[in-house]
């Protein structure tokens, strides 16, 4: 039975059997995360950086992931990666994250009548990854996308992926270093290193992934245009900032963004178009290149729905 049919969301069976007793038994997320990565080292040992080489890699740093995970279960067999990212998110809620709109993970089935197919699935905290793998059956992409999921889930529970005082002074340092700031750029708010600090503080505790999913939505808006606009009304970085992490990424804003592209086509006849095309190759590369889609997705997403808007009765979904 398919996930997800003619591109809608659908969720995960496993969501109607929450109160059912978890088939894995997760010990410590940490530990897990600590040997995956450790296999994750060394499957990559001597890994040269071109593309057939780095999807090599890719494949077996998931492997190793999910073989690691599979030692840290009560089933030391084969793991059903759908049934395990399902109950892994589970899991978490239970044990107390804040997980606003709970632990549903939901899987979205890309519309195709032939392979390869492709399958989407997004995480709680709304952070998307794809099937990396080139399938040729609709349950393929879904383990393959459940499969790299997983892995990020797992490796996101690490030490070092939780934004604490050490990581922030690193990382505004390695920023002043690759940038040629001064210290006093990290101290003011108004430029690029200082909003950088003010984010990473204001998001100390939290893990690298619901960090991503905070930048999301400033690197939609940088996209569209909305920084650029909001400056010339003469509002402050640090208002912005302050704004927006406060912001969910949903329905509204995405349709006040395609409504800004809408505008747009009306002066450059197109322009929808050919950014669409731009959007798709680049979530296709960052699929398969195993990262994380939301801002790639996200992008096509409110293309699409602008293209919808202008031409209703077309088929705009690639």
């Amino acid at each position: 039975m398919e996930m997800a049919t003619c591109g809608k969301p659908v969720a995960s069976p496993r969501q109607q059997q929450q109160s059912t007793p978890m088939h894995y038994a997760f010990h410590n997320l940490a530990s897990v995360a600590a040997d995956a990565a450790a296999s994750v080292h060394a499957s990559s040992q001597g890994a040269q950086l071109s593309d057939a080489k780095a999807k090599t890699v890719l494949k077996e740093a998931v492997d190793a992931v999910i073989n690691s995970f599979a030692k840290h279960t009560h089933g030391c067999g084969r793991v059903n990666v759908v049934e395990a990212l399902q109950e892994f998110w589970q899991m978490k809620l239970e044990r107390g994250s804040d997980l606003t709109n709970g632990a549903l993970v939901v899987y979205e089935s890309q519309p195709a009548t032939a392979p390869p197919y492709v399958c989407y699935v997004s995480l709680p905290g709304g952070s998307c990854f794809g099937s990396f793998q080139v399938v040729n059956t609709k349950a393929e992409a879904r383990r393959s996308a459940a499969k790299i999921a997983l892995m990020n889930s797992v490796f996101n529970e690490h030490p070092s992926r939780k934004i604490t005082d050490e990581f922030i002074e690193k990382a505004i340092l390695d920023a002043l270093n690759s940038f040629q700031g001064s210290s006093s750029d990290a101290d003011n708010p108004s430029t690029g290193i200082g909003a950088f600090k003010f984010m990473l503080e204001a998001n100390r505790g939290r893990s690298m992934l619901e960090f991503q999913e905070l930048m999301t939505v400033f690197q939609l808006l940088h996209w569209n245009g909305s920084l650029k606009a909001m400056r010339e009304r003469n509002c402050s970085r640090q208002e912005v900032l302050a704004h927006y992490s406060h912001r969910a990424l949903d329905d509204d804003m995405r349709s006040q963004m395609a409504l800004d592209w809408i505008a747009r086509e009306q002066e450059s006849p197109d322009i929808i178009a050919s950014e669409l095309e731009v959007a798709e190759r680049d979530l296709e590369a960052a699929r398969l290149a195993g990262r994380e889609l939301r801002f790639y997705k996200e992008k096509r997403d409110i293309l699409v729905l602008a293209l919808s808007q202008i031409n209703p009765s077309d088929e705009t979904i690639a």
